[in-house]
């Protein structure tokens, strides 16, 4: 990776558009840093780290990078829009009307991403304004029961702050997109989640509270987490290159003059085909109940509400196994969304093709989806290895007196990892292709 970036580095057209995206990830973490006006969110932020985890404000934090915590303009972060993204593109499966859009090349693909623009301004708005009123009830604003105009010129400024900070840095990640390297969005969701590496940096070995001050157990603990983090960046990257390979063989066949076909080739089938998706659909469920209970505020010994609470807590058993099998449902979940046996065995069939000793049709699509179950099962398996291993790590350390909470969770790692991968390889294609003298001729 290191050498691909120096190599890069030597190329000025490479080298401008590397030059580009930092300079759009300097403006993103600067306003990270800006708080929006009327909002006190003091040196420690708004919510502790008792109130976060397991809810839903834990997962914007960490997608924001910090900036969620203290009411910055860039709040809300690019949220907004992955969610948009996910459900503009759930509603194409279910919507004619969308799926022919999405068929339809170029422009239909454009009208996608003017819909998808919309729809994350519209959940920013509603975001927004949720993220204002918790504000309000928790007095974290400047002026309050001032007079009515005073208080919705107030509402009105810090929730378009934060839906504007929201709109900019979308059209941020489309410009990476246009005159940058990588996929725009992707990289705003790296800065965040990188930003907030030093502070669980500190919390293990810093000297002032850190676990590895306490000595003993704790020690030798943190020298383990940072082991196991290391190694499980390995293992995603193994996980995100492996494939099944379904072998394919083309008939022959002539057209005029020519003989089409003959070739041997395979349709490739990623292990881990769904990415991070299903961790982050288990994970918004599951932080639901956590997040009701952060604004109902159920005490302790509050009869049946607080062991419904204490259910979903991440440091749970209960937790720890619904967790395991949502990851599982959404990943046959997604894995559907994303293949259709049908289409793929009628594909095959047009195209003069068969797998080998698997007749055309029917079978085929069989053989298929028996395949992509296998498979999806053997991924949805390999990635809750990453998502339970923070969890399991602070149900172990809970036992022995004192929990630590390993809060680069395996969502965080993926997307870095997935990042960082992608970001190379498009690296890579783009000095290849400078390279290649037949492009220049």
């Amino acid at each position: 990776m290191l050498r691909t970036l120096a190599n890069a580095w030597k190329i000025a057209d490479l080298r401008k558009k590397i030059l580009f995206t930092a300079l759009i990830v300097l403006i993103f973490r600067i306003g990270a840093a800006i708080p929006v006006p009327f909002v006190a969110a003091g040196a420690n932020g708004i919510f502790s780290d008792s109130q976060m985890s397991g809810t839903f404000m834990e997962y914007l934090n960490m997608m924001t990078g910090n900036a969620f915590n203290y009411g910055t303009i860039f709040a809300m972060s690019i949220t907004p829009y992955i969610n948009s993204s996910i459900i503009v593109q759930l509603l194409t499966v279910a919507i004619p009307a969308l799926e022919r859009l999405a068929k339809d090349g170029e422009e239909g693909r454009k009208k996608i991403a003017t819909i998808t623009r919309y729809v994350t301004v519209g959940l920013a708005l509603l975001q927004s304004t949720a993220y204002y009123f918790y504000l309000r009830g928790n007095n974290y604003l400047l002026m309050k029961d001032v007079g009515v105009f005073a208080d919705i010129f107030q509402a009105l400024v810090i929730i378009l702050c934060f839906s504007a900070g929201c709109a900019l840095i979308m059209w941020l990640g489309e410009q990476i997109n246009d005159k940058g390297i990588g996929n725009g969005i992707s990289i705003i969701l790296f800065a965040g989640i990188v930003a907030r590496i030093p502070s669980i940096i500190a919390s293990l070995f810093d000297a002032n509270g850190g676990y590895f001050s306490y000595g003993g157990a704790y020690s030798v603990l943190s020298v383990v987490v940072a082991i196991c983090l290391i190694l499980m960046i390995a293992y995603i990257v193994w996980m995100d290159n492996a494939e099944r390979r379904i072998p394919v063989q083309y008939a022959k066949r002539v057209v005029g003059r020519k003989m089409y076909g003959g070739q041997s080739t395979h349709i490739p089938i990623k292990v881990n085909m769904s990415g991070v998706m299903p961790i982050i659909f288990a994970s918004s469920i599951l932080s639901l109940p956590p997040t009701i209970n952060l604004f109902v505020g159920a005490k302790e010994g509050d009869g049946w509400y607080d062991h419904f609470f204490k259910f979903f807590s991440s440091s749970s058993w209960v937790y720890v196994i619904l967790y395991f099998l949502l990851i599982i449902f959404f990943a046959y979940f997604y894995a559907s969304i994303q293949y259709n046996p049908i289409e793929m065995a009628n594909n095959i069939r047009k195209n003069s093709g068969a797998i080998p000793g698997i007749r055309p049709g029917k079978p085929t699509s069989d053989y298929i989806q028996k395949i992509l179950s296998r498979i999806t099962l053997l991924g949805a398996l390999l990635l809750s290895v990453v998502a339970l291993f923070p969890l399991l790590f602070q149900l172990i350390t809970s036992a022995c007196g004192k929990p630590m909470n390993v809060s680069l969770g395996g969502t965080s790692i993926i997307i870095l990892v997935g990042v960082a991968i992608e970001t190379v390889k498009q690296l890579e294609s783009q000095m290849m292709m400078r390279h290649y003298k037949g492009f220049l001729d």
